[in-house]
């Protein structure tokens, strides 16, 4: 689940600053919020912090707040199972280490208030665990719509870590490509490797949809499928099969084909978190009136979609 070690790679400013964020953040108790976007590093900095803690001897124990709501309840809080034997939660089996709540932005509405009231008595049932949240979405406008607990918001905020697109680091991007190519060689007992000039224009300018865990799936995928010790512009298959495992149909833009209806539902649910759910607001960004915005909102909720079923 987690790696025994890790290695934040990068000497962009913003970057660096981060780490000296989280380093800092590391030695207290205090509860971190970790934001950015899918493949950013979210799970290494949460690592990071517990291994430059002083409860980096115990463990630290992630739960996906984006599986079913009965799951994400009983992997935090425990449950009986058909035998009737009680399995402990991650609050308990953490005791003294650390847990992430990834995907916190997907906290069923209902829970996050119990999970508040739970994390303000950790104390009352002698239980010592350093919380992290992890969640690529701005929580604050969901907080604004309504959509999550202020409390719960306010508990996590105070420490929070926003991580950078890789898109927007500049000559880090060479710099992690080198290091995955070492790292993938060492660990597969295979010659070095190193990336023609062309490559390294071809990697830099890349817009990284899905970011350090996409780059690090291209870099692999490459080697795997080369003999050469200089890599050229050619085997570097940027936005193409090798890389699906991480950005499914991606193109040169860093953009996912989709259909137009796709593009249409996901364009209208943006507008619609970007204003705070305000349909007069989202409708003139979207240059619709507001009569087809709510037809369109209307139609989605028949399809059965999760957020417009729930939109207020």
């Amino acid at each position: 689940m987690f790696a025994s070690e890790v290695r934040l790679v990068g000497n962009h400013p913003k970057f660096i600053k981060a780490i000296e964020f989280a380093s800092n953040v590391a030695v207290t108790k205090a509860p971190v919020l970790i934001v950015g976007e899918s493949g950013s590093g979210k799970k290494s900095f949460c690592n990071h912090i517990h291994r430059n803690s002083a409860r980096t001897e115990s463990p630290i124990l992630l739960v996906d707040c984006s599986q079913e709501v009965q799951a994400v309840e009983n992997d935090i809080l425990g449950f009986r199972d058909e035998e009737g034997r009680f399995n402990k939660g991650i609050l308990e089996r953490a005791n003294g280490g650390a847990i992430v709540l990834g995907n916190i932005d997907a906290l069923d509405e209902k829970f996050q208030k119990r999970l508040y009231q739970i994390l303000q008595e950790l104390g009352d049932y002698d239980l010592d665990v350093r919380i992290m949240a992890t969640t690529s979405k701005n929580l604050s406008k969901y907080v604004g719509a309504g959509r999550f607990y202020r409390a719960l918001y306010t508990y996590f905020s105070g420490s929070q870590i926003s991580l950078t697109p890789l898109r927007e680091r500049g000559t880090d991007i060479e710099t992690l490509a080198t290091h995955f190519a070492n790292e993938f060689t060492k660990a597969n007992n295979r010659e070095a490797v190193e990336f023609s000039e062309d490559a390294k224009k071809k990697i830099g300018s890349f817009y990284w949809a899905h970011n350090v865990a996409e780059l690090k799936s291209v870099i692999e995928s490459t080697i795997i499928n080369t003999t050469e010790g200089i890599i050229d512009v050619n085997a570097i298959e940027i936005g193409e099969k090798k890389a699906e495992t991480v950005a499914n149909d991606i193109d040169e833009d860093g953009m996912r084909l989709m259909s137009l209806k796709e593009a249409e539902r996901l364009l209208i649910k943006k507008a619609l978190i970007h204003t705070s759910e305000n349909r007069t607001q989202a409708a003139k960004i979207l240059g619709v009136s507001i009569r087809t915005l709510r037809n369109k909102i209307n139609e989605y909720r028949g399809d059965g979609n999760n957020y417009f079923v729930n939109l207020r």
